[in-house]
């Protein structure tokens, strides 16, 4: 199996605080080996001291000291899709106390390899049925299941901070943050250079938004165009994706700019 991430993730993983109650984690993660796509996990603190961790990375020794110094006490953790799930067993052992949410089908999917051995999972995401977490979590973050992605994406809306948090809905390579610490330094091999316009929201993003149109949408582009328009009515301005540097501001024209076929009228233009 080729190596995603590296084998010594403290060496290469950035840290860094994006707002006083948001801290990403950030580092080099490689598609099949090849494509330097970058990772990152998010963990914000409630209000209520509480935290809440996306798309969860290694919990190296520097990751536990940061969320010892956020007040440690981890309840939630978000799996946003079926890909990025790889590190949530060991964050629920290190917390037992938090619950998982995740989309419907993953539980099933990690139980099919006998290296997870999980307990059910606290929240599941299913087609038209709504999910409430919490009264804490429910009063800081807006979710929408796009059960149409095709990796059955889980999107969170940060609302005191305007911030979207995100796994593989919209793409901002290249990771230059994400393989900042590497050895080279470069987010950018060969294999990335071919599929970057694909993943890039620079210029028209005309790339990203045909990939958007034919493979993240294809299972179910209706279901898909809807949760597009609900995105579109959220009120945010910064945008934490997992693959690629955060875009710290301006990222409502950016996700307007790339799912433009699918917030006008569901209609492919060009």
């Amino acid at each position: 199996m080729p190596q995603l991430f590296p084998s010594n993730p403290s060496a290469t993983m950035v840290i860094r605080d994006v707002t006083p109650n948001i801290v990403t984690m950030s580092l080099p993660f490689a598609r099949f080996g090849i494509w330097r796509f970058g990772g990152r996990g998010t963990l914000v603190k409630l209000s209520t001291g509480s935290l809440a961790v996306f798309s969860p990375v290694s919990l190296t020794p520097e990751v536990r000291a940061k969320v010892e110094s956020l007040g440690g006490n981890v309840k939630y953790i978000a799996a946003p899709d079926l890909e990025h799930h790889l590190h949530i067993g060991p964050w629920k052992e290190a917390f037992p106390q938090a619950s998982i949410l995740a989309p419907e089908g993953l539980y099933e999917k990690r139980q099919s390899n006998k290296e997870y051995k999980d307990s059910p999972f606290e929240h599941v995401f299913k087609k038209n049925e709504p999910q409430s977490i919490s009264e804490e979590f429910d009063a800081e973050f807006e979710t929408e299941y796009v059960y149409g992605h095709s990796s059955r994406e889980l999107v969170f809306l940060h609302r005191p901070s305007r911030t979207v948090i995100e796994a593989d809905l919209l793409f901002n390579l290249p990771s230059i943050e994400q393989y900042s610490r590497t050895e080279d330094g470069n987010p950018l091999n060969s294999w990335t250079k071919m599929v970057l316009p694909m993943l890039s929201t620079k210029g028209s993003a005309t790339a990203q938004r045909r990939f958007a149109w034919h493979v993240l949408s294809a299972k179910d582009r209706p279901a898909f165009t809807d949760s597009m328009k609900r995105i579109g009515g959220w009120d945010f301005d910064r945008l934490i994706p997992c693959h690629g540097d955060v875009i710290e501001t301006g990222a409502k024209g950016v996700f307007e700019n790339v799912m433009a076929w699918f917030l006008q009228d569901g209609t492919k233009h060009s």
